[in-house]
């Protein structure tokens, strides 16, 4: 009885003590669906930046059998190696 008389009858939290329970729970679910996405788009950048430049090392490769063999001159392969680089 002497509980409910301190507090208003609300209880310890108050009039508005849910809504802020509330808020509370909805910050920390977009915090967690925030750092979520943030991992996840790092891990993305990861796969996609080391597929690119697999791409590009197969492509060097290739430029420099041709040029061995005699396929292109030292000036296409210099500029296949500008382009690749960029």
């Amino acid at each position: 009885m002497s509980g409910e008389w301190m507090h208003g009858g609300w209880g310890m939290m108050g009039p508005f003590g849910w809504i802020g329970s509330l808020l509370l729970l909805v910050l920390i679910v977009l915090g967690i669906v925030w750092l979520w996405r943030a991992l996840d788009r790092g891990s993305q950048t990861g796969r996609g930046g080391g597929e690119a430049a697999a791409g590009r090392r197969e492509a060097q490769t290739i430029a420099r059998e041709r040029y061995a063999k005699g396929e292109i001159d030292r000036e296409e392969f210099e500029r296949i190696k500008r382009d690749l680089a960029s």
